[in-house]
């Protein structure tokens, strides 16, 4: 499961999280900062990668533009690195099963 995490979130979490969801990107990284949402989630779509987010605007789009991508919306508030990849790692599996659900295209994490 390649993750991209939106600029709401660390990019820290990229190198912590390489364990168990390598191949996951920052959109710092890919030149995607400070661009529309629609941006971020065409290239997802494109590149097949779930969105993890910290913001509604993938809520709505999901609900709008239908899936893929997948949406991980965190809705743990403004909170640390550290808690963030806390939540994650404990909800792996169940992200695992999400994504095997062809019915759902997002999940909420708290």
């Amino acid at each position: 499961m390649k993750l991209l995490f939106d600029e709401n979130l660390s990019f820290k979490l990229c190198k912590r999280l390489e364990d168990i969801y390598p191949d996951s990107t920052h959109v710092s990284f890919v030149g995607l900062q400070n661009v529309n949402d629609f941006v971020i989630w065409q290239y997802a779509k494109d590149e097949g990668f779930v969105i993890v987010s910290q913001d509604s605007d993938f809520n709505d789009l999901s609900v709008l533009k239908g899936f893929p991508p997948y949406v991980v919306w965190v809705k743990s508030g403004n909170t640390r690195v550290s808690d963030i990849e806390r939540l994650l790692r404990t909800h792996s599996i169940r992200l695992r099963e999400f994504l095997d659900n062809e019915s759902l295209g997002l999940i909420e994490l708290e």
